[in-house]
């Protein structure tokens, strides 16, 4: 009977990290070989096949190293993968699901990982989750979900997933919809069953700029009014409450909005923005009559994202279609 085939890439981040000199920071040391060494119950599961991407914090990490990894990911599968687990840093983890989510048009699971504690330190979690990560890829439940974050046990997806904490070891949530499921005594268990998923179109072109931007107590407008002047094609505001902006950005908004595809979100952390609740200037029902799209559940960080996927592969006219 042939053994199931994982492909595993390490791209850095806090799960390879190490103190190399006594006294300092951790700092990315261990490659995919290296890190994998520690968790030998990973070769009773399947076949692996293992490669070093990186070697980052994921704060380093940029688009087009993504579409890397992507393309790397979908050779894999091509090459008889049943699922692909990637490894990098947790700072940059929800974003990073997010884009490949939008770009993954496979049915095997693409599942990503990583760690809250470097790998030399007291009660690493790091082994413990790519063990998961890979059990995840290789349940038969979890094809055509498309990309998953698995940590500390907990399956989310990727476009409901949240970094919520900077340090503690339960970081990852999904405000919105709960877990996708858990990991209970070694085996995979989904909560609700695979729900459609919408791709977007590979990117032809990958300089095009968008801005992300928050909206705060008494701002002013220069910010936003030297967008189009320094060549952003695009813009996603973080708004107050259920979507909304003060007066003086609503003007400003309009203008913007006649040049370039404009996003507004919540800042909140939690919940959805409105289109028909509140009418005052600056209110999501004001912006929407002035041409802007409200996200609805899409955090503003995943919405930049996805604008700029859409903009790159010359569909930005399509994007009431993902929110």
């Amino acid at each position: 009977m042939l053994r199931a085939k994982i492909s595993i890439a390490t791209l850095g981040g806090t799960l390879s990290m190490q103190r190399t000199t006594p006294g300092a920071g951790i700092t990315p040391a261990l490659g995919g070989e290296a890190l994998l060494a520690s968790i030998p119950e990973l070769n009773d599961l399947a076949e692996l096949q293992v490669e070093s991407l990186g070697l980052l914090p994921s704060a380093s990490m940029d688009f087009e190293f993504l579409l890397s990894v992507l393309s790397w990911a979908k050779r894999q599968v091509a090459q008889g993968a049943q699922g692909v687990v990637i490894t990098q840093g947790t700072d940059t983890l929800e974003e990073t699901a997010t884009f490949f989510e939008y770009l993954w048009d496979l049915d095997q699971p693409l599942v990503l990982t990583g760690a809250m504690r470097g790998a030399d330190q007291p009660g690493a979690d790091g082994p413990a989750n790519v063990l998961d990560a890979c059990r995840v890829a290789l349940s038969e439940d979890s094809t055509k979900r498309g990309v998953l974050v698995v940590m500390n046990a907990e399956i989310h997806q990727a476009l409901a997933v949240r970094k919520t904490h900077s340090l503690a070891m339960q970081a990852f949530a999904s405000p919105n919809l709960g877990p996708a499921g858990m990991i209970m005594e070694h085996r995979v268990h989904f909560a609700r069953p695979a729900s459609a998923r919408k791709t977007v179109p590979w990117p032809v072109r990958t300089r095009q700029k968008v801005a992300l931007l928050e909206a705060v107590l008494a701002a002013d407008t220069t910010l936003v009014e030297q967008l189009v002047p320094l060549g952003y094609e695009g813009l996603v505001i973080a708004g107050f409450g259920a979507g909304h902006v003060s007066e003086p950005w609503s003007t400003a908004l309009e203008a913007i909005a006649a040049q370039m595809p404009v996003i507004v979100s919540t800042r909140c952390g939690a919940g959805s923005t409105a289109v028909a609740t509140y009418g005052f200037k600056g209110g999501e029902i004001d912006l929407i009559n002035k041409g802007l799209h409200m996200s609805g559940g899409l955090c503003p960080r995943k919405a930049r994202i996805l604008l700029w996927l859409l903009i790159g592969s010359d569909s930005a006219h399509a994007l009431s279609t993902y929110l």
